[in-house]
């Protein structure tokens, strides 16, 4: 049995698949962001569609969307925080990391998305980017020809810096 790719710990056919087949609806804005995930990997861009909020699908860009999944290696999903969202809840938000890899380069999508409930399903409606916070060097740069800072009398380049 296959792992499930949200990172649950469950299988893939008792967590997210289900779901992502249309025989099981989400029961929370966080079961729908795993399935989300999940949609990746798994080449169900289909799903990723179904799931935007009907009032948000004007500008879904299907193409694009299967590019990035067939050109990217999924490698797993962090939930950071959930904020409502549960079976009682009408909307939630969910911010998580999403690491892929793509092209060879290792990278992270970092997102609060907000989801709400339609009809009685949930819906993915938005996602607000977190970019990194920039870090302010404390110390000066260590140059390639500097001594190395460790105290071993050779070059930077040449020690730590190699």
């Amino acid at each position: 049995m296959k792992p499930c790719p949200c990172g649950s710990g469950k299988t893939l056919e008792e967590c997210c698949g289900p779901i992502l087949d249309g025989s099981r609806e989400a029961v929370s804005a966080e079961g729908l962001m795993r399935a989300r995930y999940s949609a990746f990997p798994e080449k169900r861009i289909d799903f990723l569609g179904r799931s935007l909020h009907p009032s948000h699908r004007d500008d879904y860009d299907e193409v694009a969307t299967r590019r990035w999944a067939n050109q990217s290696d999924w490698l797993g999903l962090q939930i950071l925080a959930v904020e409502g969202g549960g079976e009682e809840d009408d909307r939630g938000r969910v911010e998580f990391i999403a690491r892929y890899r793509e092209k060879g380069v290792l990278r992270s999508y970092h997102e609060s998305s907000e989801f709400a409930r339609y009809r009685g399903r949930w819906y993915f409606v938005s996602g607000e980017t977190i970019r990194p916070e920039a870090r302010v060097r404390d110390t000066a740069k260590v140059g390639r020809n500097d001594p190395c800072p460790c105290g071993s009398g050779k070059k930077y380049k040449k020690c730590c810096g190699s």
